[in-house]
């Protein structure tokens, strides 16, 4: 009997924590991390895509705007497919384990990084974070159907 509880246990536990990582929502848990620590270079004074991808051969000092999901996802899926993965990437699990420019304004500290990046990592869906391109790029290959398909990130 008491094993059957401990089993009972551990599938309760299991499907809390596959429902919660299912329940993040940009609106709930990823835009108040992108408000707190992104806003203030890419923020709603910060040109759209396509403004920015004109701009940007100017002026250099441009970020791109990332405070809504359609901006965000811009720069998840397409045309800038894979730049916030590879942006604010950890390293850990990269060629060379450099973090992205961006790892160290995701936090204040190591464990903050941490848990923000975990955060993210599980709004866009097991398996869905990757530093691939649209296109090839030197040994890395372009993203594929298989890893698209893996993007949950709902709103």
């Amino acid at each position: 009997m008491r094993i059957w509880t401990m089993i009972f246990g551990l599938f309760a536990v299991a499907a809390t924590a596959t429902a919660s990582a299912q329940d993040l929502t940009w609106r709930k848990d990823i835009q108040p991390i992108m408000t707190a620590k992104c806003a203030g270079c890419h923020g709603a004074n910060q040109p759209g895509f396509d403004e920015w991808n004109v701009k940007r051969v100017n002026d250099k000092s441009l970020a791109p705007r990332l405070d809504t999901y359609a901006f965000f996802m811009n720069h998840v899926v397409w045309p800038e497919t894979g730049a916030i993965m590879r942006r604010l990437d950890d390293g850990k699990g990269a060629a060379g384990g450099k973090p992205g420019n961006m790892y160290s304004f995701l936090g204040a500290d190591d464990a903050e990084r941490a848990k923000n990046l975990q955060t993210l990592k599980a709004w866009l869906g097991e398996g869905a974070w990757n530093l691939n391109r649209w296109q090839k790029r030197g040994d890395t290959p372009g993203i594929s159907k298989e890893q698209l398909d893996k993007i949950k990130a709902k709103y």
